[in-house]
């Protein structure tokens, strides 16, 4: 999987999209990409799997995605805004770090999402 597609499938999972939610879910162990694994354990609540994310993460910046992850999934709300905001500075494109910053990675406030 390229970066460019599980780019666009984030933007689409965000948006809502179920196909592109069950794409990243899909793929997220399979394939090796850590943002993809990253929002399959967003989208599921799983905090579990993003060790494996933590480990798959070659770049700075995906690193820092996996953490801004584990901080907002155990419910670490200072802490997710200061790592995003720092984040964010370097990586105004960063998608899956304004959506986990502006409260809407939540799992429970999607339906469908287990």
């Amino acid at each position: 999987m390229s970066s460019d597609d599980v780019d666009e499938a984030i933007r689409r999972a965000i948006g809502g999209d179920a196909g592109a939610r069950a794409w990243l879910t899909a793929r997220a162990d399979t394939d090796g990409h850590p943002l993809a694994q990253v929002m399959a354990c967003l989208l599921g609540g799983d905090a579990a799997g993003l060790v494996a994310a933590r480990d798959r993460a070659a770049s700075r910046r995906d690193r820092q995605v996996v953490e801004i992850a584990l901080a907002h999934l155990s419910g670490d709300r200072d802490r997710v805004d200061a790592l995003a905001r720092d984040h964010l500075v370097d990586h105004p494109d960063s998608l899956i770090v304004a959506w986990i910053a502006a409260g809407a990675a939540h799992p429970d406030a999607r339906p469908g999402c287990h």
